[in-house]
Parts: C-alpha cells; structure tokens; sequence
C-alpha cells in the first residue's frame, strides 16, 4: 500500500533520488529554467520553494542549511543575496511548470520548470 505516501519515489533508491533532487534543485537555481520529466518537475518544485524560502528568511542557520543542499557554494552567495529583493512581497509560488510535448524515445510526458 502507499497511502499517504506523498514523496514520488521517481523509481529510484532514496539516495539516488535525494542527489538527484540537489543537483536538479541547484541547476533549476543557478540557470533559470530547466527541461525535465513531468514528475521530476512536480518532485523539485517543493526543493526550490524550500530554498527560497530559506534564502528570503537570510539567517545564518537558513544560510547553512542552504549550503548543506545546495551544491555550489557561490551559488547560495548569490541566492542570499538576489531572492529577498525578487521575491519580498510573494508567500510562494516561486517557481512555474509549463507541459511540453512528450519525449521520443519513451513518450514521457515533458516540462518545462522556471523561477517566476
């Protein structure tokens, strides 16, 4: 049974998927936007908001933990320094999935995810 599970397991073991999710979460932050699977998308969607979050928060212990997920450390310099200006007056919703057409080779549904 998996009710209330609520984590999509995105078929891998639990390590695999916590690094995929950091290395996605870093990439989504540090370019922008990011083209991934529908599933991938809706699984990092929570990781970026929670970064955000942290970044608008700016304490030293949400700038550790923030270090501690993210994989480049100029890169949370940069979060801290960028998201309270952007996102000061918004309590969420920081990042926007746009479906695309379905990949080729397998048919998996496709997105698109940026930071809005």
């Amino acid at each position: 049974m998996r009710h209330r599970c609520r984590v999509a397991q995105l078929g891998k073991p639990a390590d695999q998927r916590r690094a995929l999710l950091r290395s996605l979460t870093t990439d989504l932050i540090r370019n922008g936007r990011i083209k991934t699977t529908q599933a991938r998308a809706k699984a990092v969607r929570s990781e970026a908001d929670r970064m955000i979050t942290l970044a608008k928060d700016g304490s030293l212990p949400a700038r550790r933990q923030a270090l501690s997920y993210l994989y480049d450390k100029d890169l949370v310099q940069a979060l801290f320094d960028q998201v309270p200006d952007r996102y000061a007056d918004r309590q969420g919703g920081y990042t926007r999935i746009v479906r695309t057409v379905r990949r080729r080779g397998d048919n998996a549904e496709m997105a698109i995810i940026e930071l809005t």
